[in-house]
């Protein structure tokens, strides 16, 4: 009998893992389809020129705008209702955004969608490494939560192959049906028992002010978001901008920012993998960031200086650089680390979200500073900046690896 429990168990956390997985390949094509379609979709609509990119930065700021908001509503959403329904909530708006978004026919229209698209993308990944914590061991978390922002950062290169392949629009419905695919999926998977033990409780759940009420609760939150910044800069500035970044450096040839993407995401799949299992093999989470860190910030400056590459050897350099800013899964999973059941969703949700919401003023800065610097200095003032940020926050993170999750925070 005990056999037979335990191989059902095992057979639970598995499908637990690959559905997770697979909801945040979803996601992570739906977030960055804009990216990889703003040319065609924004010609189509009668830009052209420098339009491209202000157009581009408004439409990309309107999307992680409601990211920032869907994650609050998204994060509290799960320590109050269970991790389960968002997944389903999530996943259901941002398939219907996204679908409409092959419609579109004004600036507005599309800002409108982009802005509903950002708040269902918002619950995908933070509830899902929640639940996959929560389910299994602090031996084996990081492995499984390794597993689902490496397979899930592959929808990246999916996005790349379909907009490279069909039209915009096509590119937009394809999100949408898997979305819907996948919500099938989900039925058979099941809640928390962390978060269930405390469901009918009268701990205090998802109470996001209270992240603000203690200097010790705010600093842990605090120093999660902004590891994160670098990552949001690459892909927000230096990937998403890269036909403009290679015309500025002299790249012999024209740059797609459908591929450049592929290509990096190519490379956050194996630094995610990477960084994800180096963390269980240095048994530290803030180890594993700092190095990957390090390397992200040496690229950043390559990529920004170095001048005459062919269209290959840009790809190439991309998908270098995509595999240093691959920590994504330890960050997300340090945060989720951070803290109690009873605020674990809120926590997980809103920080990988207020990093791709710091895109806004990341976007803002560069494109300010673009009029008196140029694109590449304009940049490099940006990075510099956020690298120093991550860097600081990260030397008062507290380490993670390894602790009991099943505790509640007193507020």
């Amino acid at each position: 009998m005990n056999e037979r429990k335990k191989e059902l168990t095992t057979k639970i956390l598995n499908l637990t893992v690959l559905v997770s997985a697979l909801g945040y390949f979803v996601d992570i094509y739906d977030l960055l389809i804009f990216g990889i379609v703003r040319i065609p979709s924004l010609k189509y609509l009668g830009l052209h020129g420098n339009q491209l990119i202000d157009a581009g930065v408004f439409l990309l700021n309107m999307q992680m705008g409601g990211m920032l908001i869907g994650g609050i509503i998204w994060g509290i959403w799960g320590d109050k209702k269970g991790r389960l329904s968002v997944l389903f909530g999530s996943i259901f708006l941002y398939s219907v955004a996204n679908f409409f978004n092959a419609f579109v026919s004004s600036m507005e229209m599309y800002a409108i969608l982009r802005f509903l698209a950002g708040i269902g993308l918002a619950g995908e990944l933070g509830a899902a490494i929640t639940l996959v914590s929560e389910v299994m061991t602090k031996e084996t978390r990081g492995y499984g939560t390794t597993l689902v922002a490496s397979i899930g950062v592959m929808g990246a290169i999916l996005g790349g192959i379909i907009g490279d392949v069909f039209s915009w629009q096509t590119a937009y419905i394809i999100g949408a049906v898997l979305g819907i695919i996948l919500l099938i999926t989900r039925i058979s998977l099941f809640e928390s028992g962390m978060y269930n033990a405390i469901k009918t409780s009268t701990v205090k759940k998802g109470n996001f002010l209270s992240l603000f009420s203690s200097k010790d609760r705010f600093l842990r939150y605090a120093n999660s978001i902004l590891i994160g910044l670098p990552n949001w800069f690459v892909v927000g500035i230096l990937i998403t901008f890269s036909p403009e970044f290679a015309k500025a450096l002299g790249v012999r040839g024209s740059i797609n920012a459908g591929n450049a993407i592929l290509f990096s995401y190519l490379g956050l799949t194996i630094g995610d993998f990477a960084s994800g299992y180096l963390s269980q093999i240095l048994q530290s989470r803030r180890k594993a960031i700092f190095i990957f860190v390090s390397i992200t910030a040496v690229l950043s400056l390559v990529y920004l200086f170095t001048r005459s590459l062919s269209p290959t050897e840009f790809y190439v350099l991309c998908t270098i650089i995509g595999i240093g800013n691959g920590y994504w899964a330890v960050f997300v999973m340090s945060a989720s680390e951070q803290f109690g059941t009873n605020l674990r969703s809120t926590v997980t949700t809103t920080v990988p979200n207020f990093i791709r919401g710091s895109v806004i003023p990341i976007t803002l800065a560069f494109n300010f500073l673009r009029m008196p610097f140029g694109i590449i200095y304009s940049a490099l003032i940006v990075g510099i900046v956020v690298f120093v940020i991550s860097f600081i926050s990260l030397h008062f993170l507290r380490e993670t690896y390894g602790v009991d999750l099943d505790y509640v925070e007193n507020f």
